[in-house]
């Protein structure tokens, strides 16, 4: 029941953070992400059959908890921002931002679930597979924002870091994106207890919020 309640949740993150990837952009100036038809909410154009459906079963069928997964970039011309370096950093950050947003919300929806307890059981269908939703929405869309402000190539992260490093050197670190997803995966991989404890940041947010919203 978990895994069947964790994938449609963990797509819409995605899709959520690519979308608000999108939307900056064109903000910023950049069209081709909405000219592609990518600022939508609809799965489909954000899917990515290993980011979005591979990962997620591996890492399911794998020992310990962490569960991940990621859509197809949202493609951006970063020369047409109306400032290059101001406005990478900020459609960089937007995936991040909406994560948090999303984590708010499904943190605003357990409270208000708590104080609905006695009309909708949480023991009971629908109110524990609300629950469910709303619980694995702060944790996956936590994961999601602190995993995505690793500054390794070509997550988010790597933008504002190369922004701030001279430039013949910045070229050179997002150089590295070719590699960075794959040294992460394989990293994950062999090393899973390593990672998780890596995420401790993560579990201990997750725990402070339920303890919060739960009471």
């Amino acid at each position: 029941m978990d895994f069947i309640v964790i994938i449609p949740v963990l797509l819409l993150s995605v899709v959520v953070h690519e979308v608000a990837h999108a939307w900056q952009a064109l903000r910023e100036g950049d069209t081709t992400a909405r000219d592609l038809g990518r600022i939508t909410l609809n799965p489909i154009p954000h899917l990515d059959p290993v980011g979005s459906i591979l990962v997620p079963v591996v890492l399911h069928l794998l020992p310990g908890n962490f569960l991940f997964g990621w859509a197809k970039p949202v493609p951006v011309n970063p020369r047409n921002y109306c400032n290059y370096c101001a406005g990478d950093i900020r459609v960089s950050l937007a995936g991040i931002v909406a994560n948090l947003g999303l984590v708010v919300l499904c943190a605003l929806g357990l409270a208000l679930l708590v104080s609905l307890e006695g009309a909708l059981p949480l023991g009971g269908q629908p109110g524990a597979i609300v629950f469910s939703v709303l619980t694995y929405g702060v944790f996956i869309n936590l994961i999601l924002a602190y995993f995505n402000l690793i500054p390794i190539p070509p997550l988010d992260g790597s933008h504002v870091l190369y922004h701030l490093l001279p430039s013949s050197l910045g070229d050179r670190y997002r150089a590295m994106g070719r590699y960075g997803i794959g040294i992460l995966f394989l990293t994950l991989l062999v090393f899973p207890g390593a990672f998780a404890t890596a995420l401790s940041p993560v579990f201990i947010a997750y725990d402070w919020i339920l303890g919060t919203t739960l009471g």
